[in-house]
């Protein structure tokens, strides 16, 4: 795993400074302690760094082709590498390394942007082409790995992270808005946003290509897609034994390392699969990292031991405590823009723990996407019974629960795809924070205002109408893939991750095992009010009744108890003082209304603990960023 960044001048006679180009790569050093590199040809400068995980003696990097006329900065692993290598050579290419990364060089000189065609894994990179004179930039399928790019009249700049592109000189700052307003409903950022206006994310399963062979150019075009196709034709008993095959090979390509490698291990359902396919393809003990908390509600420590137990893993486990709440600071300039994933600490305690012991980590990622397990998904399907939508909570209970099977079936309505993209409940999906008329009435108005035509209601209900051919279940899966997954559940990770400069891979996320997932019919995820059937059922034989059966906790961690006794007077010193730079852009009374709220509040349903996380987490990112 490694950092990339560059910097291109459209003036073919302005050279990229050598200085300015190390300062930007030297931002990402988490992502790779282990050595760096440049390549520089007058306006066009590549900059690496690395950690060493495949290919530890030859797998330098920037790499070339064989006349140097191609380079590449690679930012993850391509766990099929060597039999692509093997086609390669085959056709007349000569490989220097045995690294995944000059594979990709020799793929691209085969067959150009389809190249990535060809790829599995996971991947954020930049190739150079100086035959053509453009740049080639690209990012895996479910975008595990991040890739940010900045545009202006003058140059482009692409980087692993937001703070390389920003060390460039001469960026324009300005904060967007519709951002801004995205964080304020979901508590992450969506689509191709960040919190500049003008730096942008290269979206999942996208490729940029850039050149300036006369006017300079952009184009980004999409390379893959999901594709919910339902296969009718077979049983459940080989749905089972085709997904246990599957996980099992895509584990053991997971494990393809140079170095020590382990597993995060939360004792849920797909973290301890994970581990239960690792110790399949494994002959020695599974190192597995788990954390755990005091409040017994919020803990899972006991499931984790209980797998470790049964696979002999070498088991470690951290307690975090309500003053990890210091680590603030540190999570802010790790994800360079809002983020209100409280999670994120325990991510990054976890992480640390882990890089103590080994490089590498897979982890139980994108199972509740593959396999419809989300406590939501139990909720929103009585939706699918009924078109009626009511503001009230009242109502909306009311309806969803029984009185809409009372409706004829010839009455209901027959896209709930557009049903649910109206309802205001999902829309404003993941953690619900404000909706959209709190933000329009308490975000203050010295800002342009935003077009909410493309912010954040309207980018998920996009997603739902172009998902709207398939039956509900598998709509909530599409959108959960496109939004929640990408922007909070996998950012989360890589940052918290690569700050402890410890790579994290996400065997679920394999695309050969998630089209296999893409072709199981819904009611075989989702059967019997029972989440994820058809995974539970394939690994049944792999994990104890007490792993398959307990309530789903998530990684939640216990603020709601925090901000109420340990941090109280923390919460309250931030957002009493006159200098709290929040107030230059939400209502005074309204940030200290929500404070005075979750104090009294006396049950989990008034609970505004993530709220307070979300506006100190702002708030310490106004500070960062004066």
């Amino acid at each position: 795993m490694c950092g990339i960044t560059g910097k291109i001048f459209f003036d073919k006679a302005r050279k990229v400074d050598p200085t300015v180009l190390k300062n930007m790569s030297d931002t990402i050093r988490h992502r790779g302690p282990d050595d760096e590199g440049f390549y520089i040809d007058d306006n066009v400068g590549l900059g690496f760094r690395r950690l060493s995980i495949i290919d530890l003696v030859t797998g330098h990097q920037p790499l070339a082709n064989e006349d140097e006329t191609i380079w590449i900065v690679f930012n993850g692993e391509i766990y099929n590498y060597k039999e692509l290598q093997e086609n390669l050579i085959r056709q007349g290419h000569i490989f220097r390394t045995k690294s995944d990364t000059e594979t990709i060089v020799h793929l691209y000189e085969q067959y150009g942007t389809d190249c990535l065609q060809y790829l599995r894994g996971m991947f954020g990179f930049a190739i150079w082409d100086g035959r053509k004179k453009r740049l080639f930039c690209a990012r895996d399928r479910f975008g595990i790995k991040p890739l940010y790019y900045y545009v202006d009249n003058e140059k482009l700049v692409f980087g692993s992270e937001i703070k390389t592109i920003l060390k460039a000189g001469n960026i324009d700052r300005a904060l967007s808005y519709d951002a801004l307003d995205s964080y304020m409903a979901y508590g992450y950022i969506t689509s191709d946003l960040s919190i500049y206006k003008n730096i942008k994310k290269l979206q999942p399963a996208h490729y940029l290509l850039f050149s300036f062979d006369g006017k300079p150019s952009l184009d980004i075009k999409r390379y893959w897609e999901i594709q919910f196709e339902p296969d009718f034709s077979k049983t459940e008993n080989e749905w089972t034994e085709e997904l246990e095959a599957c996980l099992s090979e895509t584990v053991r390509l997971h494990m393809i390392s140079d170095v020590p490698l382990g597993a995060f291990l939360s004792g849920g359902i797909d973290s301890s699969s994970v581990v239960a396919m690792m110790a399949r393809n494994s002959s020695r003990p599974i190192k597995t990292f788990s954390i755990g908390f005091k409040e017994q509600k919020f803990n899972e420590l006991k499931y984790a031991r209980e797998i470790a137990a049964k696979y002999h893993c070498e088991h470690h486990e951290q307690i975090v405590e309500p003053e990890s709440v210091s680590l603030l600071p540190k999570l802010v300039n790790a994800y360079d823009e809002p983020y209100a994933d409280s999670s994120a600490i325990p991510t990054y305690y976890v992480s640390k723990m882990a890089r103590e012991n080994v490089t590498v980590a897979l982890s139980g990622d994108g199972g509740d996407e593959l396999f419809a397990g989300y406590n939501s998904y139990a909720s929103y399907k009585r939706v699918n019974s009924s078109p009626l939508n009511f503001k009230s909570p009242f109502f909306n209970k009311l309806i969803w629960g029984n009185i809409h099977k009372m409706i004829p079936q010839r009455a209901r309505g027959k896209n709930m795809s557009y049903y649910l993209s109206q309802d205001p409940r999902y829309v404003n999906a993941g953690p619900t924070f404000w909706r959209r008329k709190d933000r329009e009435r308490y975000m203050l108005n010295n800002h342009p205002p935003i077009d909410y035509a493309n912010a954040s209601e309207l980018f998920k209900e996009r997603i739902l109408k172009k998902g709207s051919k398939n039956d509900f279940i598998t709509n909530l899966q599409y959108l959960d893939l496109q939004t929640y997954m990408v922007d909070d559940v996998l950012t989360k990770v890589d940052r918290a991750s690569m700050l402890n400069s410890l790579e994290v891979r996400v065997p679920l996320l394999d695309h050969k095992f998630a089209e296999l997932s893409f072709r199981i019919p819904s009611n075989l995820k989702f059967k019997d009010k029972e989440r994820k059937y058809i995974f539970k059922r394939s690994m049944r034989p792999y994990l104890p009744e007490s792993i398959l059966t307990h309530p789903k906790q998530g990684f939640g961690v216990p603020i709601s108890l925090w901000f109420k006794d340990n941090l109280k007077s923390y919460v309250n010193d931030t957002f009493n003082s006159n200098d709290c730079l929040l107030y230059h852009y939400l209502d005074k009374k309204f940030v200290r209304r929500t404070v005075s709220n979750n104090e009294k509040s006396g049950s989990a349903r008034w609970d505004l603990s993530e709220k307070i996380w979300a506006l100190l987490f702002f708030n310490e990112w106004l500070n960062q960023n004066k």
